[in-house]
């Protein structure tokens, strides 16, 4: 998936050299043998607009109320015992999220990655991309219902929200802070950030502070209330189409979907949050070692260039190994496995798999469908399924009914001054 007119926000703070990298990095523009995609195939943004709330309430107070509400198709929010869901700490964790000054150069926020209009993911870009246009091999997953899913990131290497921030907040090639006490450092001398901690908390800016607001923000982010939810869980038989219905018996039978997308009597996170080796890493892998003579870059909606791969391979980084669960774990039996995704609203936080490689739930669909890469050690229930283009469009449909209604709220949220 190539989304260039994304990259532009970057660019103010690059020097022509980190431009051009930026440009012509394979791993963040180009699609590696990927469909690139046009206009039309553009998810919608989720706009702010639409939310209808009393314009005099406070949208943190709101926030921490939707967090203690039950959601019709999810399980109830479990809080730890030292961080509620209270307005001041809500308000202070998106303080924290939207801030560029947490980066190390002021350029990088938590947002830029999981942007609020596009399912607080990133659908215009495959693989992140950090300070100063550094490359990310994985994409950036949504964060709705975040705070529902344990472990966390596409590997499980943190199994907390409170803690989860450590990491892209260090890491060289997201906001490249030389530690974590830089951080805290910076909080505690910010007269703004000493009342909101003091207000929150009690008491000024703390590394475990810091991760107890993120971490309310993001559980704050909690929706169901889908389609599907009114179907299945409300008992609302026009809430679904007929083919949508028919898609979701595919998705439990003939597909099989429902093996690692559980779907539960009361609630359904769709997602066993286990770790499967798909085929996919595997494939993956073996199309970085051998790379194709060129690779096609859109330079403009329709304008399409098809570039020496040496050419590309000069100006930019290489293309780093992901051996997903076993970078964590370093045991073998963990190699190229990676956390099952929720399906909730993913059709507003595309591209799919874990490092955004696949441009649409069609394409997903169809790997599937052909019984993934077929590669040794794959998961065995990763099997040719031989559904029809009808069987899919159904399959698709289904997909479809899984978007949640106040995903528009929870931007309003995220953009209220």
């Amino acid at each position: 998936m190539t989304r260039l007119p994304a990259l532009l926000r970057h660019f103010m703070s690059f020097n022509a050299a980190a431009v051009l990298a930026l440009v012509f990095d394979a791993s963040i523009v180009l699609a590696d043998g990927d469909t690139l995609a046009g206009p039309s195939d553009l998810p919608v943004q989720i706009s702010a607009d639409s939310c209808q709330q009393p314009p005099d309430e406070d949208w943190a107070e709101r926030a921490a109320k939707r967090s203690l509400t039950p959601q019709l198709g999810l399980p109830p929010l479990v809080y730890p015992a030292d961080n509620p869901p209270t307005a001041a700490r809500i308000a202070l964790g998106r303080q924290i999220f939207f801030d560029r000054a947490l980066s190390i150069n002021n350029t990088m926020s938590c947002a830029m990655c999981h942007v609020p209009e596009q399912g607080f993911a990133n659908w215009e870009l495959a693989t992140s991309v950090g300070v100063e246009g550094r490359s990310v091999k994985r994409n950036a997953p949504s964060l709705i219902n975040v705070g529902l899913l344990n472990p966390l990131f596409h590997d499980g290497r943190d199994p907390m929200l409170e803690t989860q921030f450590i990491g892209p907040l260090t890491a060289r090639n997201e906001m490249a802070n030389p530690s974590a006490g830089r951080v805290v450092s910076h909080l505690q001398t910010d007269s703004a950030y000493d009342s909101l901690f003091k207000e929150a908390f009690g008491s000024p800016a703390s590394l475990d502070r810091i991760g107890m607001a993120l971490a309310a923000y993001q559980r704050a982010l909690t929706v169901g209330n889908s389609p599907f939810d009114q179907w299945f869980y409300g008992g609302d038989p026009a809430a679904v189409s007929p083919a949508a219905r028919r898609g979701f018996e595919l998705f439990r039978n003939k597909a099989g979907c429902v093996s690692c997308h559980n779907v539960g009597p009361d609630d359904a996170l769709f997602t066993d949050q286990q770790f499967h080796d798909t085929g996919y890493g595997q494939m993956r892998e073996l199309e970085r070692q051998n790379p194709p003579e060129t690779l096609p870059v859109q330079v403009a909606p329709g304008v399409i260039h098809h570039v020496d791969y040496d050419q590309v391979r000069a100006v930019s980084s290489p293309r780093d190994a992901d051996l997903g669960r076993y970078e964590v774990t370093e045991d073998p039996q963990d190699r190229w496995q990676f956390r099952t995704p929720t399906l909730r609203n993913l059709v507003v936080s595309p591209p799919y798999m874990h490092d955004g490689g696949l441009s649409t739930l069609a394409d997903v669909i169809d790997y599937y469908d052909s019984g993934g890469a077929g590669l040794p050690g794959q998961d065995p229930r990763v099997q040719p399924l031989g559904l029809s283009d009808q069987e899919k469009t159904e399959l698709l449909a289904f997909l479809t009914t899984l978007t949640s209604s106040g995903l528009d709220c929870l931007v309003a949220d995220a953009r209220q001054p």
